[in-house]
């Protein structure tokens, strides 16, 4: 009795793949198939994470990471929708389901992941909140801006840590707050407050932006974490899996040297890892509803996560920022992708 109790037990536990990879599509991956897009919740402008370039195509690591999940889940990458939205309204346009998934500048935090009917995926880039001054004010450290006046963006993460750090460090100053990150900039550059204060690369990206960005200087001094990571809504873990693992397949992607040009040429590898990033060998889409060629389609579309970075924020692009944390963890960064076996 007992043998046949275990016979039956190893049995089932063989079938489970073989019915995860026919797993039927969840409300979101089939609502996303039905309209045929993507719908990304959407900066109104943030060099190098999501602005619309001189066309009006939203270019950044944002707006690539919807198009490499759209890849995954419909085979194209330009199918995406970018909808705008103010830094205190986006949580609640993911709530309420005018978009799929949120990869908008947004900062992981406790309560956002715990009390907003919100889950986290992957971290796409490690930050920290700066200061952006003007070099003509002979200002060195944050500690020097006692007494100053600090332009930052409601509804944001800056705004409270702002806050914390004057507190902590026993400085005063004037809070300048605007809705969105743009007035927030085009208040500073006019002069209505002495510094502008948000995330450190998006006070690079704004930087290159200005007519003289010599003139502007970002202070070393880095007040918060501010781990980025796209967010999807809470009770579809299919939908979360999906956007989760099309970006550890962006990091995977790099650490094997798989890139955009050379992804066709990378199905015949003989490695076993790279096999099964592109489906080769096994059927790793099947396991979430997608194609066994979903990391292909998104390598194909945008690149590998390092392509990203260097072309919107790197050394491709007018920002010029080191890798630093957001390199790969074999080089001294955080970047690390679990294995897709």
């Amino acid at each position: 009795m007992i043998r046949r109790s275990l016979l039956a037990m190893a049995a089932a536990l063989l079938a489970a793949p073989a019915l995860a990879q026919t797993a039927a599509p969840g409300p979101t991956l089939a609502a996303v198939r039905s309209k045929g897009t993507v719908d990304c919740g959407a900066h109104p402008g943030a060099p190098g994470f999501g602005a619309p370039d001189s066309r009006g195509i939203h270019q950044g690591l944002d707006s690539d990471t919807c198009r490499a999940i759209a890849a995954a889940v419909l085979g194209d990458g330009s199918r995406v929708r970018f909808l705008v939205s103010s830094s205190a309204a986006r949580l609640a346009m993911l709530q309420s389901g005018q978009i799929d998934v949120l990869p908008r500048t947004t900062t992981w935090t406790q309560t956002r992941d715990t009390a907003n009917g919100l889950n986290f995926t992957a971290v796409t880039f490690y930050d920290g909140q700066g200061f952006l001054v003007r070099r003509s004010a002979g200002v060195t450290r944050a500690s020097q801006l006692d007494g100053a006046s600090i332009c930052v963006t409601s509804g944001t993460t800056n705004e409270l840590n702002l806050a914390d750090w004057a507190r902590s460090n026993r400085i005063s100053f004037r809070p300048v707050v605007f809705e969105q990150n743009e007035e927030t900039r085009i208040a500073y550059e006019a002069g209505r407050c002495d510094a502008y204060s948000t995330d450190a690369s998006q006070l690079a990206g704004h930087r290159s932006t200005m007519p003289r960005p010599e003139d502007h200087v970002v202070l070393p001094d880095i007040i918060s974490k501010e781990p980025l990571a796209p967010a999807v809504r809470q009770g579809d873990d299919q939908w979360f899996d999906i956007v989760r693992w099309t970006i550890f397949a962006l990091i995977e992607a790099e650490e094997y040297g798989v890139t955009q040009a050379n992804v066709d040429e990378m199905l015949r590898s003989e490695r076993p890892e790279v096999r099964r990033l592109l489906g080769v060998s096994g059927d790793h889409g099947g396991f979430m509803g997608l194609d066994r060629r979903w990391a292909y389609n998104a390598i194909k579309a945008v690149g590998n996560y390092g392509e990203i970075f260097d072309r919107h924020l790197g050394r491709g692009s007018p920002i010029g920022l080191q890798r630093g944390l957001n390199d790969l963890w074999t080089r001294g960064g955080l970047m690390y992708a679990p294995p897709i076996r």
